[in-house]
């Protein structure tokens, strides 16, 4: 049986129980939270709302209260209304694996197509950048810079003007109106990508730091300089709040909070390695994040076999007293 089918296997053989484990109660690794004012109170909670082993990444608040995620290796986009129901929000996403929204409810996705690292075949789709729901708007975005193909896209967000800035390798963006991709920055290993709240300054990861431009008036971002450098882990996911927080998910410790002036406010300790957040639920006072690895239906560590790429995840929330941006989706 080849790797592939053995990660379709297990999941098929898993996936039913871990729905119904949802539904109940399940044991959430105990982190202790100190106060950030104005942020977090002291000993708030995580929670788990959901968790699989089809991924989820990329993640985006929704207008009802809920949260979307990429799912790469089922080309899906899963949701989690604010009750914690997950359904199937949207499919054939050709390997989408970082979400965005735009002022219409369109689901923007970079997409990954075949290049998962956990497949062994070579892979001959392009990557791409595109509009994924609704159907009747499906279209491609982006599937080259310079004449030559993206490399594996890693996140994306979408200016409240229609215009996409996304990383893949390095930084790029693509114009309300489709035209050519233009490069931001040199020599950023990017990854996570967000905008701020007047969308004049563009904040990129780069590795242990986060890199900030100024976004100029056709969309391209000049200026480019260090923002914040993390005390521990890589800069993974970002978020921003209604006062302009930067919030950073960096593995371990956790995310890291920032002042819009690029002072350490403090770090929320997370159950597991954070990957991506968003702020969604009433008022945007909920912060969600997702987290490698997930438990399996004995309550013990799921695990895969040797050799075979272990892609299951956790979706945890807490309450904030911060609340998320509410003048653009992400």
């Amino acid at each position: 049986m080849t790797s592939k089918a053995v990660v379709a296997a297990v999941a098929c053989a898993l996936g039913a129980t871990l729905a119904a484990q949802e539904e109940g109660p399940a044991v959430v690794r105990q982190v202790t939270v100190q106060a950030i004012p104005g942020v977090v109170a002291a000993g708030a909670q995580w929670t788990i709302v959901w968790q699989g082993t089809d991924n989820a990444d990329g993640i985006v608040g929704t207008p009802d209260g809920g949260v979307i995620f990429a799912q790469e290796q089922p080309s899906r986009v899963g949701k989690v209304d604010r009750n914690g129901r997950f359904s199937v929000y949207a499919e054939r996403t050709n390997g989408g694996g970082s979400l965005g929204l735009d002022t219409r409810g369109r689901v923007y996705a970079v997409q990954r197509t075949c290049t998962d690292p956990g497949l062994k075949t070579p892979c001959t789709e392009p990557t791409k950048v595109g509009i994924v729901y609704p159907e009747n708007e499906r279209k491609t975005l982006a599937d080259s810079f310079g004449g030559k193909p993206l490399a594996r896209p890693s996140d994306l967000v979408v200016a409240t003007n229609g215009g996409v800035y996304f990383t893949a390798g390095g930084a790029f963006y693509i114009p309300p109106d489709g035209g050519r991709v233009i490069g931001v920055g040199q020599k950023v290993r990017a990854n996570g990508i967000m905008l701020s709240r007047d969308e004049k300054t563009l904040y990129v990861t780069n590795g242990p730091t986060v890199v900030a431009f100024d976004v100029q008036a056709d969309g391209s971002a000049i200026n480019q300089r260090e923002f914040v450098k993390l005390s521990a882990g890589n800069a993974d996911g970002l978020a921003i709040d209604s006062e302009g927080r930067l919030y950073v998910a960096s593995g371990t410790p956790g995310i890291h909070v920032f002042s819009a002036a690029g002072k350490h406010l403090g770090t929320i300790p997370t159950p597991r390695e954070a990957t991506t957040l968003a702020f969604s639920g009433p008022d945007k006072r909920v912060l969600y994040s997702v987290g490698r690895g997930a438990l399996g239906p004995d309550g013990k560590e799921f695990v895969t076999p040797a050799g075979v790429r272990n892609n299951s995840k956790t979706l945890y929330r807490i309450p904030m007293l911060a609340q998320g941006f509410a003048g653009r989706p992400k």
